[in-house]
């Protein structure tokens, strides 16, 4: 299981099946659970007073522990098996931020016991990514991983089964997110809700100022006027998306670069010849391999499937519990 801050992954029998937004919709009175995951996320920004949605996570880490448990009981039994999903001896391995303190990842244990698993056993994102991507992990030899989720940004130099240099920051997806908010709030006088700005991340968003033939066309925002409160209707383009997402991916830059200031001189140059790897959501923002590359002067590969490769590196992981031995208990 990816337990992330904007989706959560599930994998049983190498097979995904459950991908939904980690958004669960509780009653106000009763904190029963109303919908989990797509159709909370409907609800999200829409409801009345009986009702709230709740994100249980937030930079990467459990926020809200009951609507989080209640979150993960909600998406397995989406599940559609002819037998009970959980059994007395399931094993269960999540993905969790690198940066993650004893108690983050007691809530995380906690949670997963108590929506029904048994032998629980958790995976730092960046080695989950790495074994999603197809590293060889246990290989004597540098590979570094940079994985771009909706909460956090996990950073990793993999070597021997091992993180060697790692850097967790609190920035990503989701920052991107409050920046177009605030650039849309500040630059066009309109007000968008969080759901739109992702909109426009997805429709527009870049990290470069210049894409030549790859440019997407202009995406139209419709909200209102903040001081007069009229329907606005605003065309935007990449570039201006491009300006004002500059300030937050200069942070992963430098998060990666000192990941990178601290890796031994033999893996750093591994790591030039094989490349880094991009994962997660925030690794399809347009242009951002070839940003970093410029950057750095390293190559960056995009994964094959960036979404989804922490989920694939906790399945891989779950089916070889025995034989890995960095796996927490």
């Amino acid at each position: 299981m990816d337990l992330g801050t904007a989706n959560t992954i599930i994998i049983s029998n190498g097979k995904i099946v459950v991908d939904e937004p980690s958004v669960v919709a509780l009653d106000r009175h009763t904190n029963k659970m109303i919908a989990v995951g797509g159709k909370a996320k409907m609800m999200h920004e829409k409801t009345h007073e009986n009702i709230r949605t709740v994100r249980p996570l937030r930079d990467g880490v459990i926020a809200d522990f009951d609507a989080c448990e209640q979150m993960m009981r909600g998406l397995i039994k989406m599940v559609k098996t002819g037998r009970r999903l959980f059994s007395p001896s399931l094993r269960m391995v999540i993905g969790v931020p690198s940066g993650s303190t004893e108690v983050e990842l007691r809530a995380v244990r906690d949670s997963a016991e108590h929506a029904g698993g048994r032998d629980v056993y958790l995976l730092f994102e960046p080695m989950a990514a790495a074994i999603g991507v197809g590293i060889d992990v246990e290989a004597p030899e540098g590979n570094m991983i940079v994985d771009i989720g909706g909460g956090s940004t996990e950073i990793a130099v993999i070597s021997l089964g091992g993180i060697v240099s790692n850097n967790s920051i609190r920035t990503a997806g989701d920052d991107l997110t409050a920046d177009i908010q605030a650039y849309m709030s500040r630059q066009h006088n309109v007000k968008v809700s969080e759901r739109m700005a992702e909109r426009i991340k997805i429709h527009v968003g870049s990290a470069l100022p210049d894409l030549g033939e790859d440019a997407p066309e202009n995406y139209v925002v419709y909200g209102p006027n903040r001081v007069t409160a009229l329907p606005m209707e605003v065309p935007v383009c990449y570039q201006e998306i491009a300006h004002c997402l500059d300030k937050t991916i200069a942070k992963i830059e430098t998060a990666v670069l000192s990941a990178l200031e601290n890796t031994p001189p033999e893996l750093y140059a591994d790591i030039v010849k094989n490349g880094i790897w991009l994962a997660g959501g925030g690794a399809l923002l347009r242009g951002l391999d070839k940003r970093l590359r410029d950057k750095i002067n390293i190559p960056f590969h995009i994964a094959e499937d960036p979404l989804h490769s922490v989920a694939r590196g906790t399945g891989i992981a779950l089916k070889n519990v025995d034989r890995f031995s960095f796996l927490r208990r």
